[in-house]
């Protein structure tokens, strides 16, 4: 399954030109028999034993891996559609917090772990993991983890607050591909970012100033730059010009409240929008696509963005998937949109 083949929710119109340099994750030298890959590509800090394990470098420092871990278990929404993609066979997961875009969604085999308001982890003793992909949401119960599962290497690969997220992506990605023999393919997600960012940014003029919101319940949130839910860290990734900085923002799942009318007096020429109801309510009767929220209001019939169709919305399945491959397609999305425009 690629990125381009999941269901999206639509692109109007996009935005130009995202300021980030492109630097490629390397492949490291070295044998990719599966899950034993042999040497360091620098970053992360890979190297090999003589008793069958590996050594990489998370948030927490060096953990040592099994080279062909027996019971894998995920909890980090980042991961699970590269994992997917991998082949990568799971004993348990938060199925729960997967996006049916993911298979492992359908394999009555894993062990659902649940949400993260409300989890099982006393599931994990039953299968008795080797290796835990721990992050996001479930990131708060990593102690736990390590007392359920005290057998366990546990690794966290969550972009950290303070670097640059496109790197932080691709770090994760790198790491993964080194647990599981994944070197060449990791590579070619880290490219596959590292073009879209650079077309974005080719297209993108500095001039025109860009507002992120979120839509939910039939309501708006605005995304600030740089701190801001998932379209938060694209300003700094491209280098967009803010239409609005509010002072307080926050990165909150529903996005800050912002009055359409603040909104209109912004005027941004682009708006980025995040459908958090598609990826979690689509099927409720109540449903209300972001594309109809937005062009509801009167208010914003004016601002540019809205008359001029400059609307760029992420993949549908964004909230629940935001790995390398929903910000991959987004800004090809961007790109594409940004390119329309020049």
């Amino acid at each position: 399954m690629t990125a381009l083949s999941r269901r999206r929710l639509g692109t109007l119109a996009a935005m130009s030109g995202l300021g980030l340099f492109a630097s490629s994750c390397s492949s490291p030298a070295g044998d990719e028999a599966a899950g034993g890959s042999t040497s360091s590509d620098g970053g992360s800090g890979t190297g090999t034993s003589t008793d069958g394990t590996i050594s990489v470098e998370d948030n927490f420092g060096t953990v040592t891996v099994p080279a062909s871990p027996t019971s894998v278990v995920a909890t980090d929404n980042r991961t699970f559609e590269t994992l997917d993609t991998w082949g990568i066979e799971l004993t348990a997961a938060a199925v729960t917090l997967m996006p049916s875009t993911i298979s492992y969604t359908k394999n009555q085999d894993i062990v659902d772990l649940g949400s993260h308001r409300e989890p099982d982890l006393e599931a994990v003793v039953a299968v008795e993991p080797d290796l835990i992909i721990n992050g996001q949401r479930f990131a708060q119960y990593r102690e736990d983890f390590t007392k359920l599962a005290p057998n366990a290497a546990i690794v966290e690969l969550d972009p950290r607050d303070g670097e640059d997220f496109a790197a932080e992506l691709k770090r994760q990605t790198t790491v993964l591909g080194e647990i599981f023999g994944k070197q060449d393919e990791a590579k070619q997600l880290c490219d596959d970012l590292d073009a879209a960012i650079e077309r974005a940014k080719a297209a993108y003029t500095s001039d025109d100033t860009v507002m992120a919101v979120t839509t939910s319940g039939g309501e708006i949130g605005y995304i600030a730059p740089t701190v801001g839910r998932t379209l938060g860290p694209v300003f700094d990734i491209l280098g967009l010009t803010p239409a609005l900085e509010v002072e307080g923002s926050s990165d909150d799942h529903q996005g800050d409240d912002i009055s359409v009318e603040a909104i209109a007096k912004a005027n941004p020429d682009w708006m980025l929008v995040m459908d958090r109801d598609a990826a979690i309510s689509a099927d409720d009767p109540s449903y209300e696509p972001a594309a109809a929220v937005l062009e509801k209001s009167e208010a914003l019939t004016s601002v540019t963005a809205i008359s001029e169709g400059n609307v760029v919305y992420m993949p549908a399945d964004t909230y629940t998937n935001e790995g390398i491959q929903t910000y991959t397609e987004f800004l090809e999305s961007l790109a594409d949109a940004f390119e329309k425009k020049a």
